[in-house]
């Protein structure tokens, strides 16, 4: 009875980190998933990863509180940082909402209860279903996985430091670039529209340019979109790989390694 109270200690210490990574990672985040099927998930996944690690049972006593608390920090940590990288797929909508005149029309996301950007939400929910499609759950559920591998669950102390945060800043940087080049074709072409109907306003002032401009520009994003979906998804999936390689070298940092 003894044995089995100790070896619980370290089934308790994989079901927060698991726990923590599922409540802020892409995809299994998401609110439309019920909280009772996340969490036996994540009891289920916490039991797999249980039998593949090979520590000493733990005592309860402060240093085990210590641990508790950051096997939580790291699942949070990882997941959020994934989940910052595809929010560059949202900023691209909002940056094409504004040239397209739909910024006035946010709608509810679902995953986090905010205002969302209608084209941010139309973009986010394909780049989720493309996740599916290149088999990007099964490497998330890997990184939790093979996390332990990078940061052990005995060891206490974490590697945090200018690595960390210069990880965290190129991931941002990086992010926004992806954004830009997700926004910029469509950017780019209702910005030309615009200055066609300017011209037109000035040349012919009869024409109410209020009135045609808006289903003129809605009609030439769609036309573009439909378009580049194609490159899109290419655009899309470079981010997939930035997703997963800052949380492939966030892990390494956190476990005192190098990248």
């Amino acid at each position: 009875m003894e044995e089995l109270y100790s070896r619980l200690t370290i089934l308790l210490l994989v079901v927060v980190r698991v726990s923590a990574f599922f409540v802020t990672i892409p995809l299994f985040s998401h609110r439309s998933i019920p909280v009772m099927h996340r969490v036996g998930f994540a009891v289920l996944l916490s039991v797999m990863v249980y039998y593949t690690i090979d520590a000493e049972p733990f005592s309860i006593n402060g240093a085990y509180m210590l641990l508790i608390l950051k096997e939580a920090v790291i699942g949070l940590f990882i997941g959020l940082i994934a989940y910052i990288v595809l929010s560059a797929i949202q900023i691209a909508g909002n940056l094409i909402d504004i040239q397209m005149g739909f910024a006035i029309a946010n709608i509810i996301d679902p995953q986090t209860g905010a205002q969302s950007p209608l084209m941010g939400q139309y973009l986010y929910t394909l780049s989720l279903l493309l996740l599916l499609y290149f088999d990007g759950h099964h490497l998330i559920l890997d990184g939790i996985f093979y996390s332990y591998q990078f940061v052990p669950i005995e060891q206490l102390s974490l590697g945090v430091g200018e690595s960390a945060a210069e990880i965290v800043i190129k991931a941002f940087a990086a992010a926004f670039v992806i954004a830009f080049q997700l926004a910029a074709p469509v950017a780019a072409a209702l910005f030309l529209v615009d200055v066609a109907l300017g011209i037109v306003a000035r040349t012919a002032p009869q024409f109410n340019i209020f009135v045609i401009g808006f289903p003129i520009k809605i009609a030439v994003a769609f036309m573009i979109l439909f378009v580049l979906m194609g490159v899109m998804f290419g655009v899309i999936q470079r981010l997939f790989d930035l997703m997963f390689i800052v949380m492939r070298d966030l892990m390494s940092i956190l476990g005192g390694g190098t990248i």
